[in-house]
C-alpha cells in the first residue's frame, strides 16, 4: 500500500509540475515601455502600464475607446509610441485631446486598429500572398498598406505616410499589439 501511495504522490507531482511549466509557457511575457505585458491581461490593461505609451492612453481615455479596447475583440492595434505622437505638427496632440475634437481623434486612433488578431507571421503572410503589399482594412473604415523591407514590417497610411513596427507580437487575452514608431493618418 505505501507504494501505491508514494507512487499516486508521484503522478500529481508531477502533473503538478507539468501544469505549472505549461502555465509558465502560455504566460510568456514582452516588455514594453519598460513593463510586463501579460497575455491573459487585455489591451487596455497591459497598455497603460507601458511607458512608451502614455499620449496614446490619454487618447484612448478622450476618445472613449477605453472599453471597445477592453471587449472581447478580438483586435490588432498598431499602438503608436509617445515618440511617434512627437511627429505629429506642433499642437496637434493637444487640439485632437479637446472633446470639440473627439470623433477626429476616434477616427485617428481606431484607423490603427483591425478587426481580428494578427500577429506578424499572418501578415507576412498576407504580404507574401499579395506579391509585396498586403491591404488591411482598419476600423475606421480606411486601409493601410503593410509590407516588408527585409525582416522590418511598414505600414503605409492612406496619405502615403509610413511606419515601422518596432516591437511586434504583444498578445493580449483580446488580441495583440504592434508599436510603432510613426502615428499613421486616415484621408480625413
Amino acid at each position: 500500500m505505501k507504494i501505491q501511495n508514494y507512487f499516486k504522490a508521484a503522478i500529481l507531482a508531477f502533473a503538478f509540475l507539468s501544469a505549472n511549466l505549461a502555465f509558465a509557457q502560455m504566460e510568456k511575457t514582452k516588455m514594453v515601455g519598460g513593463a510586463e505585458m501579460y497575455p491573459s491581461k487585455n489591451i487596455v490593461e497591459n497598455a497603460v502600464n507601458s511607458a512608451d505609451h502614455t499620449t496614446l492612453v490619454a487618447a484612448v481615455k478622450a476618445a472613449g475607446l477605453v472599453e471597445t479596447l477592453q471587449g472581447k475583440g478580438p483586435f490588432t492595434v498598431f499602438a503608436p509610441e509617445n515618440s511617434a505622437f512627437d511627429k505629429l505638427p506642433a499642437g496637434t496632440v493637444a487640439t485632437l485631446l479637446k472633446p470639440e475634437n473627439k470623433s477626429q481623434l476616434q477616427a485617428v486612433l481606431t484607423y490603427h486598429v483591425v478587426a481580428g488578431k494578427m500577429g506578424s507571421k499572418e501578415i507576412a503572410d498576407a504580404i507574401k500572398k499579395g506579391n509585396g503589399k498586403a491591404t488591411l482594412t482598419t476600423v475606421q473604415g480606411g486601409t493601410l498598406t503593410a509590407w516588408m523591407k527585409g525582416k522590418d514590417l511598414y505600414l503605409t497610411d492612406a496619405n502615403g505616410g509610413q511606419s515601422k513596427v518596432t516591437i511586434a507580437d504583444v498578445f493580449q487575452s483580446n488580441g495583440v499589439i504592434h508599436s510603432v514608431d510613426t502615428v499613421v493618418l486616415p484621408k480625413m
